[in-house]
């Protein structure tokens, strides 16, 4: 995955805070389609109605994921908390940059270490060190697209249980390792547009459940960005938010950053 943040302006008429309003209120009633209805139903009872901020003064926070966390970052081991060029040009940076702005005092270390193309696997093989070696005290993830991408391509053969099975491995390491942290979920998504057609359905679905079941099982707090995106589509079209289907334009990255913040930091 390469990443692209092409900003496309919103034609429909909709003000920025009624969207935003209109999505959250969505998302409290959470529907993950193609998938079953119990699993509608425990998603919709899993998202926190109510704003709370996971976060506490001097706390870490780290970023994981593949490119669209990734986003352009600098990549340097030594690399420093709360620099632009060290969080890259995405959500990451969106939502970290309020953070500190809204939060000046509380002395937040914000890190990302999204590496573009990674699936979980890779994740596990570089964790020690982009991970533990950080002591995190909120470890936010969003990883799964490539999973299902590149087996599409013809580039890996991994299914659906691997990732899920690797996913809990990963999370049942870092709960042994760091006992405290707290874990953030997120939904992978797609938007159809783009490299993304019907090719990647009903498969991808699949991938979406197994995050929300991983994130069930390790009391993580879990973040819709399917749902989100399910919505933000009422109200401009799939290329509006993600170009190519799978990597946010300027305007995607935003989505994800305010709905991000109001999961983890009670917004």
């Amino acid at each position: 995955m390469t990443n692209q943040n092409k900003f496309t302006p919103l034609h429909t008429g909709v003000s920025r805070r009624r969207f935003f309003t209109a999505s959250s209120l969505a998302l409290g009633a959470v529907g993950l389609g193609g998938l079953s209805a119990g699993s509608v139903a425990q998603a919709g009872e899993a998202w926190p109605l109510t704003p709370r901020s996971l976060l506490k003064d001097g706390q870490v926070v780290l970023f994981q994921g593949d490119s669209i966390t990734d986003a352009g970052r600098k990549k340097a081991a030594t690399s420093p908390a709360n620099q632009q060029a060290a969080l890259g040009n995405g959500y990451a940076w969106l939502a970290g940059a309020e953070l500190l702005v809204d939060h000046p005092k509380a002395n937040y270390s914000v890190f990302n270490r999204g590496i573009s193309g990674n699936k979980v696997f890779q994740l596990a093989e570089r964790w020690q060190t982009d991970c533990l070696d950080l002591k995190p005290d909120l470890i936010s993830i969003l990883i799964g697209v490539n999973d299902i991408w590149h087996k599409l391509n013809g580039n890996y053969a991994g299914t659906v249980e691997i990732y899920e099975r690797d996913y809990r491995a990963l999370l049942d390491r870092t709960r042994k390792a760091l006992p405290k942290v707290k874990l953030v979920v997120c939904e992978p998504f797609v938007l159809r547009c783009g490299a993304v057609n019907e090719k990647w359905f009903p498969e991808f679905d699949h991938y979406r459940a197994a995050a929300k079941r991983v994130a069930e099982s390790f009391r993580a707090t879990f973040v819709p960005f399917q749902t989100m995106f399910d919505e933000a589509i009422k109200y401009a079209p799939p290329e509006h938010w993600a170009g190519d289907g799978v990597h946010p334009s300027s305007a995607g990255a935003s989505l994800m950053a305010h709905n991000w913040l109001r999961v983890v930091a009670g917004k």
